[in-house]
């Protein structure tokens, strides 16, 4: 194993335990709707691999849709990945092609704002992923009505926390059984579980377009992006702290702080949207009853 960036050691998980309680919370939480079925974005990366095995052991694979969603610049090796986990859990894999609709509102975006706006090819390519994103997540909806399903989330704690995720993209779920694990958990208990190590050895990736990786995106690893959360958050050391290890470790300080202002500035995306109060019961301020009390 590699020698970490930075001197913030990493907790062992229990995946024994982990695995147990996320697989009797993710099928409870599923069923309490009144459907017993998932259907979920199968990429061909770890993430999207995880959830289905622990959907798969949580609700068996007959109550399982996975739906592979390319677009003509995906790689090949997604769908061989998206394939292989498909099998191993036993679940038909459902192609989905992206490109006709894609780029049906790409060459509208490009015909009618190139005389107006002069765009950088960084924001072009940002909204693009953005667009295969939320057209990932309306296919994964209707998808849903057809097989009375709920959509199960794939983004792990590392990506939500930093913003690296869609908004109404691959942010939204029902239900996300790995939403609490940082990226380095994702790894163990993919490890725990034996999905194929040629998927959770390779660099993460949406696969938006070719080449691109998250990390080379991030410029940041996920090794040092964990190590800093998981002291910074769950163990609640001070940004202070944090960067005077971090100055130790000989890391670039605008690093750490690109780090710390991600998770800042990302706040809006996981929160519903704020509605301005003008009534006696605003809804998520006094009017907050939840589905389990039955009203």
């Amino acid at each position: 194993m590699n020698k970490p960036e930075i001197n913030l050691p990493l907790p062992k998980t229990n995946c024994k335990v982990a695995v147990d309680i996320i697989q009797k919370a993710f099928k409870i939480e599923v069923e309490k709707t009144g459907v017993k079925k998932i259907v979920l974005g199968l990429s061909g990366g770890i993430d999207s691999a995880l959830t289905l095995y622990i959907a798969n052991r949580a609700l068996g694979s007959q109550n399982i849709t996975a739906l592979y969603m390319p677009y003509k610049l995906s790689s090949s090796i997604s769908r061989e990945h998206a394939q292989l986990a498909a099998k191993a859990c036993g679940v038909s894999l459902i192609e989905k092609d992206l490109t006709p609709m894609a780029d049906a509102y790409f060459a509208d975006m490009s015909s009618s704002e190139s005389n107006i706006l002069k765009l950088n090819e960084k924001i072009i390519q940002l909204r693009k992923g953005n667009v295969l994103a939320r057209l990932r997540m309306t296919v994964l909806y209707d998808q849903s009505v057809l097989f009375q399903s709920l959509v199960a989330g794939t983004s792990n704690k590392s990506e939500i926390l930093l913003g690296y995720s869609t908004l109404w993209g691959d942010m939204a779920s029902a239900v996300n059984p790995i939403g609490d694990l940082y990226k380095f958990q994702v790894r163990e208990m993919s490890r725990h579980l034996e999905i194929p190590s040629e998927i959770i050895d390779k660099p993460p990736s949406a696969d938006l377009w070719e080449g691109q990786t998250d990390e080379g995106e991030l410029n940041l690893s996920y090794d040092l992006i964990d190590r800093i959360l998981y002291h910074w958050i769950d163990l609640g050391w001070s940004k202070e702290r944090i960067e005077k290890v971090a100055k130790e470790s000989g890391i670039d300080s605008e690093k750490i702080k690109s780090i710390f202002n991600k998770v800042m500035v990302s706040q809006y995306k996981r929160k519903m949207p704020l509605i301005i109060k003008v009534s006696e019961k605003t809804i998520d301020r006094e009017f907050r009853y939840p589905r389990d009390w039955g009203l």
